[in-house]
């Protein structure tokens, strides 16, 4: 009985158009403007409000997460360093390979 297979469903359509959607990755590409946004690096809560101002569009905080991971963007942060760090002690003390 074709009633009892199992069939992948697509869900709803997208709420942004795809042109809006690339708007949006180049807006996260740019980054934030400190003046404007008032924010130095991008959150999903900060996306998510930069969506629904410009394309009147409200996500929930998770969506934003999956919608930028579609996009093809990936969370990437820093690595902290210490403010009294120098730079020479640290190439010195890396571990490079045994001499022979």
């Amino acid at each position: 009985p074709e009633g009892l297979v199992d069939q992948w469903s697509p869900g709803p359509p997208s709420r942004l158009s795809p042109e809006q959607q690339a708007d949006l990755a180049a807006i996260v590409e740019k980054g934030p403007d400190r003046t404007v946004d008032g924010v130095v690096r991008w959150r999903r809560v900060d996306l998510k409000r930069v969506i629904r101002g410009r394309f009147g569009v409200d996500y929930d905080t998770r969506y934003v997460g999956k919608l930028l991971h579609r996009l093809g963007f990936s969370h990437v942060s820093a690595r902290p360093q210490h403010p009294a760090q120098d730079a020479h002690i640290v190439e010195a003390f890396k571990k490079t390979g045994r001499a022979r």
